[in-house]
């Protein structure tokens, strides 16, 4: 019987999962095939798998990966996504992480092709764990160098962009990281148009100080998530 409620919650996970990828083109953080979710199960990943549009994708195609090896190997009838390398490390080396998300949505991306990170524009910008959103240096896509390069632009955040690529997102769960991508993609549009006219004028690291201090309590990363 424990099996059994295992494999249904399994299934309900690997089916979360489905509905996050195509959330992700539903909320315009996404096009095509380009994405990637991942969600933490126990011991092992849970990842998308490659090349399948989302609308084509069934819980049974979603890859498990343990995160207990690094070499690649996987479960499942479809090969997971080329980009499993940066989820699996963010996944082993974040354990408050429980979900990963890779997209390419339209101004994450053009400010990724600038190679700009985003400045600390706005208060929310502190939602992220820091001061600004890094943009990781250029490596090919699906690599190991990718994976590192990924990792350190992360490094005390939740999310990055990634050099003429897209951006990362980590949440606790997938709706955080859901969220997240929604926030982080509003954030570099209103970036980019203030570009449009003459650029912003930055918030001070003390502003940021007392923008987290009103957070505090406030439930909006973990309680409320919106």
């Amino acid at each position: 019987m424990a099996g059994a409620c295992g494999m249904d919650e399994e299934s309900s996970a690997r089916r979360a999962l489905v509905e996050a990828c195509r959330t992700m083109t539903s909320l315009g953080i996404n096009q095509g095939t380009a994405g990637n979710i991942s969600l933490r199960w126990g011991n092992r990943m849970l990842i998308s798998p490659s090349a399948i549009p989302y609308d084509e994708m069934t819980p049974d195609m979603v890859a498990s990966m343990p995160l207990d090896d690094d070499s690649g190997g996987w479960e499942g009838p479809c090969k997971p996504s080329t980009e499993w390398r940066f989820h699996h490390g963010i996944l082993c080396s974040r354990p408050e992480v429980g979900a990963v998300l890779h997209a390419h949505p339209v101004f994450c991306t053009a400010l990724a092709m600038a190679r700009r990170s985003i400045p600390p524009c706005h208060y929310m910008i502190t939602c992220f764990g820091g001061d600004d959103i890094r943009c990781a240096p250029y490596a090919t896509f699906g690599t190991a160098e990718l994976a590192d390069l990924a990792l350190s632009a992360l490094e005390g955040r939740k999310a990055c962009l990634l050099a003429n690529h897209g951006m990362v997102v980590c949440g606790t769960d997938l709706r955080q990281a859901l969220w997240l991508g929604v926030e982080l993609e509003t954030l570099a549009r209103q970036y980019w148009h203030s570009l449009q006219i003459g650029g912003p004028v930055l918030l001070s690291p003390r502003e940021l100080a007392e923008t987290r201090a009103r957070f505090q309590g406030y439930g909006l990363q973990e309680k409320q998530k919106p």
